[in-house]
């Protein structure tokens, strides 16, 4: 992989108010900023996928997809990670527990992903079942003339009738430096990074009380979901950590952070009512 041709964005169907707390949980340095009136992006800071001092490089497809089934299962909004590197580009789509859909072109363009896949990303993002369809399924087939970025290029186009905005500058191809200098210039633009246990469970419990889930946030039905999510979590957190894949490390860290502070929540309203 040439690391200085790879760049990563995360796009959230929702606006940079709610993103930000459960960003936070990814435990990485990201720049978050406004894309449109129904979408956030966010920019990773550093390049994981390069590796560490102790970690060997890993898939920007693989941490990208991770941070994206990290980010939707804890939230009421769909995320798209879009990822490119010197052979491959693609995206993935997560939305709650549901299996995250997937595309992959080469670097010159050609298709290798399914085509059901595309029609998947339209019915979760609620586009246009025959426009928006057709315009996606030109990205499926053969076209001398549009590399790996032109096919993102396309997404994109097509997700402009959802109402997202990127800012200029922010575009596949670009690399990781580029992307981050650019956000970093936005006028409204947020730097998030982990502050400790404390301050996630702050923000955590903050984006609860604003949130519309409502029975679903106290309850048997909360319990019942603060269940299901510690006995996700646990086993994709020693999975990912076995791996050394930091993405589905995170998505598991994520669901147990969740899972627990549900019923912390919990407690500590069933503690304010019963004074």
């Amino acid at each position: 992989m040439n690391a200085t041709s790879t760049g990563a964005l995360l796009l959230c169907r929702a606006d940079p108010e709610s993103v930000r707390p459960l960003a936070h949980l990814l435990r990485e340095q990201m720049l978050l900023a406004r894309a449109g009136e129904e979408w956030s992006v966010l920019v990773p800071e550093g390049k994981p996928w390069n590796g560490g001092a102790e970690q060997d490089p890993e898939p920007v497809d693989r941490i990208l997809g991770g941070w994206a089934t990290a980010l939707a299962v804890g939230s009421t909004w769909p995320v798209l990670a879009l990822w490119w590197d010197a052979d491959r580009a693609g995206f993935t789509l997560a939305a709650g527990f549901r299996r995250p859909v997937g595309y992959i072109w080469l670097t010159d363009g050609t298709p290798v992903g399914e085509d059901e896949a595309l029609r998947t990303f339209a019915v979760r993002l609620g586009l246009d079942p025959v426009l928006d369809v057709q315009a996606l399924e030109e990205l499926t087939r053969p076209d001398p003339d549009a590399d790996a970025d032109a096919r993102l290029r396309g997404l994109l186009a097509v997700l402009t009738r959802t109402g997202l905005t990127l800012p200029t500058g922010l575009s596949p191809g670009e690399s990781a430096d580029r992307l981050r200098s650019v956000a970093a210039a936005q006028r409204e633009v947020d730097r998030v990074e982990w502050a400790g246990w404390r301050d996630a469970v702050r923000v955590e419990l903050d984006a609860v009380e604003s949130s519309r889930i409502g029975p679903w946030v106290r309850g048997p039905r909360a319990r019942a979901v603060a269940a299901a999510q510690l006995a996700a979590g646990l086993p994709l957190l020693l999975w990912g950590a076995r791996r050394r894949s930091g993405g589905w490390a995170a998505a598991g860290a994520v669901l147990l952070a969740q899972g627990v502070l549900r019923l912390v929540y919990e407690r500590a309203r069933a503690g304010a009512d019963a004074s």
